[in-house]
């Protein structure tokens, strides 16, 4: 699923908010996982995951091509560890997963 598309889908939900309000929204809340990211905080959203910066030191790689060694730098990358009812939600059985998503009793 792409941006675009998790925007429409919530403004299709949501029809009460008008389509730039749902696309505020989701654009806040990337921003604020990314600057909370970007100053090595964690961010936990319970039931979902957890976003964190994971730090890898430098160190010496091989150039696969060419057999040449090469260094590499220090860099931080995002890392995503999910949570248990995400976990639990996609080892469960097809039925059980559309029966929880959309009750027929609505």
């Amino acid at each position: 699923m792409t941006k675009s598309e998790l925007i429409q889908k919530l403004a299709e939900r949501n029809p009460h908010l008008y389509m730039r309000d749902v696309e505020k929204i989701v654009e806040t809340i990337f921003d604020e996982i990314t600057e909370a990211l970007a100053q090595g905080d964690r961010v936990e959203l319970r039931g979902f995951g957890a976003f964190s910066v994971k730090h890898r030191d430098a160190r010496t790689a091989r150039n696969p091509r060419t057999g040449e060694s090469v260094q590499v730098e220090a860099k931080k990358l995002p890392f995503f560890k999910t949570g248990k009812a995400l976990r639990d939600s996609l080892n469960k059985d097809e039925t059980s997963i559309d029966e929880e998503v959309a009750p027929t009793n609505w």
